[in-house]
């Protein structure tokens, strides 16, 4: 499925879940705020139309000498065993922020709240991994270390940021803000975090073994991803949030939607 195609379908998905959700369970600290999401989304919709106008250019010059200390140092050839398995794994850090609304999973007032606030902060996330991507148009380590291999003549130039390491930091951040916060006193807290900072720490290392990412190029991933999985859950705590809700109501065979101010 191409990149332009999954982004469509996330932004459909974010307006269908806006209209459906309505504030979370009473113990929870977050909720909805109507003018605070319609920002937030119009925002990251915006962010994507720069994406449209950005011409990459590959940077031809391939120099060991070009490149920071720090990134020389751990420069790798390709490996697709690796890139494999980090890709996978970042599918278990981007899962795991919906762990805590799996015990309410028919209620739609739980996953309206949690799933509107992770796809703002995916959104937010994707455009800027985009922009930056498409702009710097930085070679990837293996570039450095042999032919292209198949497959990647579209993608080599791509470095700047990882996007495997920024998801991964996203969701793993997203989870420990919002768990933390609804399930302080959980024995699951502790473990669950630091499972999920281990896992997305392990997709930044693999990312670099894998000759796809230099150092920096995780390091930033791992920050943008940070920062958005904890800026996003922080907007919603209900004490910061105005008197705007959306509550959806069930009448019959239908919906009431109800919008206060």
């Amino acid at each position: 499925m191409k990149k332009i195609e999954i982004k469509r379908i996330i932004i459909v998905l974010s307006i269908f879940i806006f209209f459906i959700a309505s504030p979370l369970f009473s113990e929870s600290v977050y909720s909805l705020d109507l003018k605070t999401d319609i920002a937030l989304l119009s925002i990251s919709a915006a962010m994507f139309v720069p994406v449209l106008f950005i011409s990459p250019d590959p940077d031809s010059t391939i120099s060991k000498d070009e490149i920071n200390f720090l990134d020389r140092q751990f420069i790798y050839p390709y490996n697709k065993t690796l890139d494999t398995i980090s890709t996978v794994a970042v599918g278990t850090t981007i899962a795991l922020p919906m762990l805590p609304v799996f015990q309410n999973i028919k209620d739609l007032n739980i996953l309206g709240t949690y799933g509107i606030m992770y796809i703002e902060a995916f959104l937010l996330t994707t455009a800027v991994r985009d922009i930056f991507k498409l702009s710097v148009s930085r070679n990837r380590p293996y570039t450095y270390e042999g032919d292209i291999p198949s497959g990647k003549k579209d993608d080599y130039y791509k470095s700047f940021f990882s996007g495997h390491t920024c998801y991964a930091f996203l969701g793993a951040t997203f989870f420990a803000t919002t768990f933390s916060k609804d399930y302080p006193d959980s024995k699951w807290k502790t473990p669950l975090i630091i499972s999920g900072y281990t896992v997305a720490t392990t997709v930044g290392a693999l990312r670099i073994a894998s000759g796809s990412h230099f150092v920096t190029d995780v390091l930033a991933g791992a920050f943008v991803g940070s920062f958005y999985g904890w800026f996003i859950p922080n907007l919603h705590i209900k004490s910061n949030n105005k008197d705007s809700s959306v509550l959806v109501t069930p009448v019959g065979n239908s919906l009431l939607f109800s919008i206060s101010y």
